[in-house]
């Protein structure tokens, strides 16, 4: 088991401890996405968000958390069913995680946090790391594992397949729905202290692909926050857009997203004008 680890990390050239609690995360999330693929989660769910993005559709940048959402309501849920079966998994590969329920605070969504203490996961992902050493012994490798009870119709789902860490298939949304919900995103998401810059980035990752746009599910979030439009037509969606990308602090976006990448150049050149010019090769579906 332990070298299909060393497989897997073999993919990354971590050059600070940073970039190997990275590494270890996702890893981690790609234990989880097999485990839950064993336990027969995907029939009930699909994967979305950024890790889903960066997993199954090229993202190159790190992302934290684990979304998912019910394909259909099933008031019968219950996200922690599929705790033992994801501790099960993990100790299969030798690593021990703990698996915690958050309290809720929305009944639409579910939440648990998958926890490990930073120092033993970083000797037991790279043992021969004096760097790894030095890391704080008290602190915790976090990643929310998240699920949308109340999902609006009209996503178009798609199986994926992965080899690592064991062959396994799970069900995500296709890309214009992605992208739709990523719109969606911007447009809705709550900021506290900061704008979040993942968005804007993932948000020109696909820009560059040339993806379009699920209008029908995105037209279905915005009734889900109050929005509601009979028929929704790609140029209110530009329009949208186009104020919300006036608005955005870019300096704040660009602070929350720099530790996701490697690539910290390209954010040189966020401003409006480079967000706005997009929005003429928006398409839909």
């Amino acid at each position: 088991m332990h070298n299909i680890i060393e497989t897997m990390l073999d993919r990354y050239h971590p050059k600070n401890n940073q970039e190997r609690e990275n590494a270890i995360k996702e890893i981690i999330q790609e234990i989880a996405l097999s485990g839950l693929s064993r336990a027969g989660f995907f029939e009930k769910a699909a994967f979305y968000g950024g890790t889903c993005l960066r997993i199954f559709y090229g993202l190159n940048r790190f992302s934290e958390d684990l979304d998912f959402a019910l394909l259909k309501k099933d008031a019968s849920f219950q996200l922690n069913n599929y705790f033992p079966s994801l501790e099960k998994e993990f100790l299969s590969y030798g690593i021990q995680i703990n698996i915690e329920a958050k309290e809720k605070d929305n009944q639409e969504i579910q939440s648990a946090f998958l926890k490990g203490n930073t120092l033993t996961l970083m000797m037991s992902f790279f043992p021969k790391s004096e760097e790894a050493k030095k890391v704080v012994s008290n602190q915790k490798i976090k990643i929310k594992f998240e699920i949308d009870t109340d999902n609006p119709s009209g996503g178009v789902t798609e199986y994926k397949y992965k080899m690592l860490p064991s062959p396994y298939e799970i069900q995500v949304f296709d890309e214009a729905t992605l992208f739709a919900g990523k719109i969606h995103a911007i447009l809705f998401r709550e900021y506290k202290n900061h704008v979040k810059g993942r968005d804007y980035y993932d948000y020109l990752f696909y820009i560059g692909k040339g993806a379009k746009i699920n209008l029908l599910y995105l037209q279905n979030k915005l009734k889900n926050t109050g929005t509601n439009i009979d028929t929704l037509t790609l140029d209110m969606v530009k329009d949208m857009l186009k104020e919300r990308f006036a608005l955005t602090d870019y300096e704040s976006a660009k602070k929350d997203v720099s530790n996701f990448i490697e690539d910290t150049d390209s954010l040189k050149i966020w401003k409006k004008e480079l967000f706005i010019s997009t929005i003429d090769e928006l398409k839909a579906i």
